[in-house]
């Protein structure tokens, strides 16, 4: 894949996330933004620390923000979040449901498709390890999510 049709995958793939989130509407994006937000940053300290051991690795490396984990992170990665919370609206193995499918589309077919085409490639994890590395978050993101609604509960 060339330098051009990645940098336009990738406006694409993060524009067409945020174009989902309207749909959700203002209450709900006010009400799962804050645990959305939460868990993108626990999965950019965790891709950072996946990038230096080699478990992935892009094939076009430019020096930009626009090419790597990051498209992902603040476009399907945030809005898979808010999207699953609220699909699942505080029933939790709905939720976990929801995120394992999500997740196994992401780590199977959408891997295959990305090493397919050169975007990216897993190096030191399988297919099987990558879906766990993604799935093991739904349970941080459920969490951030109860701790957020308990506060909001709780009157002083």
């Amino acid at each position: 894949m060339t330098i051009k049709i990645q940098r336009l995958v990738n406006v694409v793939m993060v524009l067409l996330s945020w174009l989902t989130l309207p749909l959700l509407g203002s209450r709900n994006i006010k009400k799962f933004l804050p645990a959305s937000i939460l868990i993108l940053i626990v999965e950019m300290l965790h891709a950072r620390y996946g990038k230096k051991q080699r478990w992935w690795v892009f094939f076009n490396k430019p020096k930009s923000t626009l090419f790597g984990e990051f498209p992902f992170q603040i476009g399907p990665f945030l809005a898979v979040s808010m999207w699953s919370l609220k699909w699942a609206n505080g029933y939790f193995i709905w939720f976990i449901l929801i995120n394992g499918i999500i997740n196994a589309t992401f780590a199977y077919p959408i891997t295959y498709f990305s090493r397919k085409f050169r975007y990216y490639t897993l190096v030191r994890f399988n297919n099987f390890q990558f879906f766990l590395y993604f799935f093991s978050k739904a349970f941080l993101l459920y969490w951030f999510q109860y701790l957020f609604e308990l506060k909001g509960k709780r009157k002083f």
